[in-house]
């Protein structure tokens, strides 16, 4: 069997009635995902209250555990896909349904009220755990909620204290649970050389005891105490001594117990291992023990699995988790706060917990299609696995974009670190599959996620006069047909409000929920950048006309920079020297502006093969560089700026969210 679904109501920061929280689990492996604060701990220690758990860690209830002023607390886990025995071990406690084939549910509502009495100098809480939908069947006994515990492995866990010989050690759960322990005789024949016998545990404590018994300096001590005994003695008395080791006289199953707690697991090897290694060691020997159960719940939970491990070993962790879990049979739910773990799983087995919900990525709850899934399991790497726990994402179609957007956000004034907001660079390919991880397939049902995710793609339509500018066609000479060529001019598209119907159907394809796209004013990040702000007068500002190209020019001198041939004020003065050549060269189009050429002319640097990413590092150098002596202001920024970035900037970073708080 397997917890399918956990509903949480009025615990901790999980409210009642609407605002509760239903988590779905897959059969094998479900890792939870999310922010600080989002409910991920809520979740884990509800499934310890209702389930417990195997290391007999008992957590007390708390007045801080009901929700805000409540005093009750709802906890329902719902088990699906029983086997035979377990419909034998909870036959009393099953749910039926309506119809004849339907398989039979089991269902544990743990239920806890604050009734304000107190016993013992301490607050006492009523609890109870029942089976049945709506806690409708009978009281679960004792002995059935022992089949139900799960097994926790909890955060910055001490696995070298776990894995110390005690009383209940987990190596003595494990190795009690091997048949071939108790395997071979429990007596030793002195008759029959040793290496002839086959012992079992308790032969050979046996064997150890009476060795111990017989060696020289133990058996002359016994026979001195022997002596003095009979002295003290009264005439008649039979006493003896009997030197053997602690336990020997206790019954075989308490003496077994005994003497596997006494054993340590450690890793074999010179000195002392790290935390890392000591927790692999503690996860091996928790999946053992899971594995050899025959009944009731194989539930694994673990906090923070990748605590101590780096980055390496927390993808062969993973990886092992999943195989482990479908070829054993076994359950295991984590929560974490690596993406480079969350980049290693099924977007299947994901769950993002935010705003205290819970939303399954699973087939049928987004708007992912089977192809989507394909790709991003391919793509879905360690950098773009931040999106899953962001308060805003900004996707974006190339390198310098992501780049330049977090110094150009932080410059006026909406720092999208402080806002927890991660930009996913997909490279031109695959914005729309990246968006539908956002968007609920129901979400009148199943609720909006909510995160704020800003769409930012190229209008991709060059002004009439760059095509001659970038060396697309000859001046004078007709252009190729449109169905022969990959680039579009304005030309191609009509009159303005062709333009903008274009932009509006590129906005359109990606919308929805709050997935929001921002088609950039023109045609491209840097050419938009130059051309600036189109002002009432009709005319664009080409406010930073001069900064672009700098930074284009510093870009294609960038190898020189570095290998000392030039510095870079050098290379600067040769950039402001070649602007204004270009720029007094400009010469009015037969079609647009001085400004569109302007832009084009610097665009035509990167047509021509200068490095976009470089050229947004020294643009984003020399912006802060104004804003830090004083010659570039917040305000005088954002009005430079083309209207689609501050527009996708504010949209991520709302003012009135603080910045330590999930979007709305």
């Amino acid at each position: 069997m397997y917890l399918s679904t956990l509903t949480i109501d009025s615990f901790r920061c999980i409210g009642p009635g609407a605002e509760r929280m239903e988590v779905k689990f897959t059969p094998a492996l479900t890792a939870i995902v999310g922010a600080n604060d989002a409910g991920k701990t809520a979740v884990i220690d509800a499934l310890r209250f209702a389930l417990g758990t195997s290391d007999q860690d008992r957590q007390r209830l708390d007045e801080s555990d009901f929700h805000g002023q409540g005093k009750e607390i709802t906890i329902v886990c719902q088990f699906e896909n029983l086997t035979d025995r377990d419909l034998r071990s909870f036959a009393e406690y099953l749910t039926y349904g309506e119809k004849p084939d339907d398989k039979p549910t089991l269902y544990l509502n743990w239920l806890a009220e604050n009734s304000g009495e107190t016993r013992k100098g301490r607050p006492y809480y009523r609890i109870e755990v029942r089976s049945g939908k709506d806690a409708a069947g009978p009281i679960i006994s004792q002995e059935a909620r022992l089949l139900m515990q799960a097994t926790y492995l909890r955060p910055l866990r001490d696995a070298e204290a776990a894995l110390s010989a005690g009383r209940g050690s987990r190596l003595a759960q494990v190795l009690r649970q091997s048949a071939l322990v108790k395997t071979g005789s429990h007596t030793h024949n002195p008759e029959i050389p040793l290496k002839d016998q086959q012992l079992s545990i308790l032969g050979i404590a046996k064997l150890v005891s009476d060795l111990l018994g017989a060696q020289k300096g133990v058996a002359d001590t016994r026979g001195k105490i022997n002596a003095t005994l009979d002295e003290l003695a009264l005439h008649g008395d039979k006493l003896k001594s009997a030197i053997r080791v602690s336990g020997a006289m206790a019954s075989d199953d308490a003496r077994l117990r005994e003497l596997l707690e006494k054993l340590d697991l450690q890793l074999d090897g010179i000195g002392k291992m790290g935390l890392g290694s000591d927790n692999l060691l503690f996860m091996a020997c928790e999946l053992l023990l899971l594995a050899q159960e025959e009944t009731g719940n194989k539930l694994l939970l673990i906090e923070e699995p990748e605590a101590h491990l780096h980055a390496q070993r927390q993808l062969q962790v993973m990886k092992s988790l999943q195989e482990r879990a479908r070829a054993e049979g076994i359950q295991v739910i984590i929560t974490t706060h690596s993406p480079n773990l969350a980049s290693a799983i099924s977007l299947e087995n994901l769950v993002i917990v935010r705003r205290r919900r819970a939303f399954s990525l699973a087939s049928g709850e987004t708007e992912l299609e089977g192809s989507d899934r394909s790709f991003l399991e391919r793509f879905l790497d360690v950098t773009k696995a931040n999106l899953f726990f962001a308060y805003g994402v900004m996707i974006v179609e190339g390198d310098a974009e992501n780049v330049l957007l977090p110094t150009l956000a932080r410059l006026i004034g909406r720092d999208l670190t402080e806002h927890g907001v991660s930009i996913v660079n997909v490279g031109g390919v695959g914005l729309g599959r990246y968006a539908r991880i956002f968007k609920r397939k129901l979400p009148t049902k199943q609720g909006e996620l909510g995160i704020r995710v800003a769409c930012i793609t190229d209008m991709d339509v060059m002004p009439d006069c760059a095509p001659v500018l970038i060396g697309k066609v000859e001046e004078g000479k007709p252009w190729p047909e449109i169905g022969k060529r990959r680039w579009r001019a304005k030309q191609d598209i009509g009159d303005d409000a062709a333009l903008a119907a274009h932009r509006a159907g590129k906005k359109t394809k990606f919308d929805g929920q709050a997935v929001v796209t921002f088609v950039s004013n023109e045609w491209t990040l840097e050419y938009d950048l130059a051309l600036g702000v189109k002002g009432p007068n009709g005319k664009f500002s080409c406010a930073l006309a001069e900064d672009v190209f700098v930074a284009a020019y510093l870009a294609a001198s960038d190898e020189g920079i570095n290998g000392g041939k030039l510095t870079l004020l050098e290379a600067e003065r040769g950039a402001l020297e070649k602007y204004a050549t270009l720029k007094a060269s400009i010469v009015a189009p037969g079609t647009g502006s001085l400004e569109e050429v302007l832009a084009a002319s610097i665009y035509a640097e990167f047509a021509g093969g200068v490095s976009k990413p470089i050229a947004a590092q020294y643009l984003a150098a020399r912006l802060q560089a104004k804003q830090v002596s004083g010659n570039l202001t917040p305000e005088q920024l954002r009005a430079a700026l083309p209207k689609y970035l501050t527009d996708a900037i504010d949209y991520v970073t709302p003012v009135d969210m603080p910045s330590s708080a999930p979007a709305p």
